[in-house]
């Protein structure tokens, strides 16, 4: 049987790792709108063209082209079994926005963790300049303290995870996000899962918390 998924979480929950293993145990596609969002800018697609326009002039793709993107998506065939929406919907205005465009959502996964663990997770963590390869100060240090274990390149923070940087991304999830938790919880599709430490006990705490 298929299921329609929203993973909804904090910015680095870990919701992009969980959707994309249950997107492999529950053979249904991920969608990030990211993903798709980078993907026309670089083919240059009509929408990438609009997008790309509204970034370099400091703006945020709007909501109907968003809900169209994923529309697009959901209307393939790969979705007909079910699918999975990582970090879409942000806000009560996309979650109203999916309502009206007919795109019915069977349950919400909400990944519980608190702001100071978040902080700790996103400015430990280090990311080697040369291949990309990810590290964490205390969860997974390279042998050599500010050097990959693979390549030898330098071990740098993103800036995204800088502190400032993530205490403002969390300010922005409680007032715009947050409040969709509240709203699928009224429609009894909620599933609220406390965070775990390790990857696939996370993971198995989903699978329970979804009865699959």
């Amino acid at each position: 049987m298929g299921v329609r998924l929203i993973m909804l979480g904090a910015p680095g929950a870990g919701k992009g790792t969980q959707a994309a293993l249950l997107s492999e145990r529950l053979g249904i596609p991920t969608i990030s709108t990211g993903s798709i969002l980078r993907q026309a800018i670089k083919d240059g697609t009509d929408v990438g063209l609009q997008v790309k326009a509204l970034i370099e002039a400091g703006h945020f793709a709007p909501d109907d082209l968003i809900v169209e993107i994923v529309n697009q998506r959901v209307s393939q065939p790969d979705c007909e079994n079910g699918f999975i929406l990582d970090g879409m919907p942000r806000t009560l205005a996309q979650a109203h926005a999916l309502d009206k465009a007919g795109i019915i959502i069977d349950r919400v996964v909400d990944i519980e963790i608190s702001d100071e663990e978040i902080m700790d997770r996103m400015t430990g963590r280090r990311v080697c300049q040369q291949c990309g390869e990810t590290y964490h100060i205390q969860a997974k240090p390279p042998i050599k303290p500010g050097i990959c274990d693979g390549c030898g390149g330098e071990l740098v923070m993103r800036r995204d995870d800088a502190p400032e940087t993530v205490k403002e991304r969390l300010a922005v999830y409680h007032a715009q996000t947050e409040p969709l938790k509240d709203f699928y919880a009224q429609r009894g599709i909620l599933c609220a899962v406390a965070s775990r430490p390790g990857i696939a006990e996370m993971t198995a705490a989903v699978m329970e918390a979804l009865n699959l």
